[in-house]
């Protein structure tokens, strides 16, 4: 908070504080707290000294709200409360030039005794704090620790000191166009900032969550590819055992290596075959049988493996796209909706209520008036597309591409018009890794028609038949969004 924009609150402070009750402290934060003056419409005083952004200024919470914000109480909180309780504020006063208020409060202490006590606010970044003075103007106790002269507890508060050249003044006011105070303006800025960096921490959690995980995938699938080179050609080391056992009574020895007549070519060469100068011909002709087994077993073992891999993969890259989906499109739900842990469900009915809910995806009204969902993770697809969508209703989903499902809600069995079916096939493309493309193919049939392969990861379907649709990836203008 600069010094115009303080200027600018203190009648406002005045207005609202002087004359009523010190009440409960909420401390909200290490370094911000809220303090209940029993003022109307909800309303609190907020103070934060954050070095990055210390400020002042009147919000309207919810008693509630703040109570579950609540964290545990400093020493400062608890001294201020032993100190001002039963005190009413008196006076607000700017120290000239500084960016730092005294509230003073007056009233009976604890044992009926009349006394004087003060905070002191000082707003002035890195050295940003909060004092509880006595009747003397001595500190108490600091919300931060300091060491400067006039700063520490026992001491005659003195402001911060500052540097010999004083920089032109050059801060303006915030701007309150729009808004009924300078703490409404305040608070407003104050709860946008705050949703951005939250919108930011769940957005950067989840991209680098995905991120990771695609990293781990990518390097098991060459962890695997090393493996199967390592066990080499099965179809070699099965010739090599076949081609020592036909030449077991002409193969001629060469230290390690066997000169034998390759039956298989047709051109009949001789080759040589590495076998240990130990062995025996029938000896070494095993070993290669051995090896040939081994080869075989392992390489249709870490086929399979690399083939639900490839599927993990592509499944993680189509949960990559929607997340950079939803930051584009600066979809904070979806971020909350995925980062919340499952409750777990007690009764049918609730397991019946949460599976027909649309949580799992995202809400479009078509310009026709259908309801177009798109869901949002490989595991909401699943959901959307088997525990959601009726049988007539119209399935859609990007050709080539991983991506969303979209269904169009058909519940009174109506002929879906052209107009809604581009709409919806454009949102599918949109929500696909095709959606960089200038077009996209989507197919297209109804619900009835997808089947679950057994064993199939999250998301992933066959269609007994469906139609195409050559389409732009877009959110349609037509359409509307709807929250769930």
């Amino acid at each position: 908070m600069n010094l115009a924009t303080l200027e600018k609150i203190i009648p406002e402070l005045r207005t609202a504080l002087i004359g009523r009750r010190f009440g409960k402290i909420f401390p909200l934060l290490r370094l911000s707290l809220a303090v209940d003056f029993r003022l109307q419409d909800s309303q609190f005083l907020f103070i934060s000294v954050e070095p990055a952004n210390p400020r002042i200024y009147l919000f309207r919470r919810r008693l509630r709200d703040l109570e579950k914000r609540s964290v545990n109480p400093s020493p400062f909180v608890m001294q201020s409360k032993k100190r001002l309780s039963g005190f009413d504020a008196v006076s607000i006063e700017q120290f000239p030039g500084e960016r730092v208020l005294k509230i003073g409060f007056q009233g009976v202490d604890e044992i009926g005794n009349p006394g004087r006590a003060s905070w002191i606010v000082q707003l002035t970044g890195k050295s940003s704090n909060l004092f509880l003075l006595d009747n003397t103007n001595r500190i108490v106790d600091t919300l931060r620790e300091t060491r400067d002269e006039g700063q520490q507890i026992a001491e005659i508060y003195a402001p911060p000191s500052r540097p010999l050249t004083n920089p032109k003044r050059s801060d303006e006011a915030i701007f309150t166009g729009g808004f009924a105070s300078i703490s409404e303006a305040l608070d407003t800025l104050d709860l946008e900032k705050a949703a951005e960096a939250d919108f930011r921490s769940l957005a950067n959690a989840a991209r680098t969550k995905i991120d990771r995980h695609i990293s781990k995938l990518e390097k098991l699938r060459s962890r695997l590819n090393g493996d199967l080179e390592m066990h080499g050609d099965a179809e070699k080391w099965k010739r090599f055992g076949d081609l020592l056992l036909a030449n077991v009574g002409t193969a001629k020895r060469d230290g390690s290596a066997v000169i034998v007549t390759d039956y298989f070519d047709e051109s009949v060469p001789t080759i040589s075959i590495e076998a240990d100068v130990n062995d025996s011909i029938t000896e070494a002709a095993e070993k290669y049988f051995r090896k040939y087994t081994k080869a075989r077993n392992a390489r249709v073992e870490i086929a399979k493996r690399i083939e639900a891999v490839e599927a993990e993969l592509n499944f993680a890259a189509a949960e990559k796209a929607e997340i950079e989906s939803a930051i584009e499109l600066r979809d904070i739900d979806f971020f909350r909706e995925g980062s919340a842990p499952g409750k777990p469900v007690g009764t049918k009915k609730q397991k019946a209520r949460e599976s027909s809910n649309s949580s799992a995806a995202r809400m479009f009204i078509s310009s026709d008036g259908f309801e177009i969902l798109v869901g949002k993770r490989a595991k909401d697809n699943d959901q959307l597309t088997f525990k959601i969508a009726k049988s007539l209703d119209i399935w859609m989903h990007a050709a080539d591409y991983p991506g969303s499902h979209v269904v169009i809600r058909n519940p009174n069995r109506k002929e879906i018009p052209h107009t809604t079916l581009l709409e919806a096939a454009q949102l599918a493309a949109f929500y696909s890794q095709g959606k960089a493309q200038p077009k996209a193919a989507v197919h297209y049939t109804q619900k009835k028609f997808v089947n679950k392969p057994k064993g199939a990861a999250p998301g992933l379907v066959s269609l007994a038949s469906f139609k195409t649709l050559l389409v732009e990836p877009v959110v349609p203008e037509g359409i509307i969004r709807q929250q769930p």
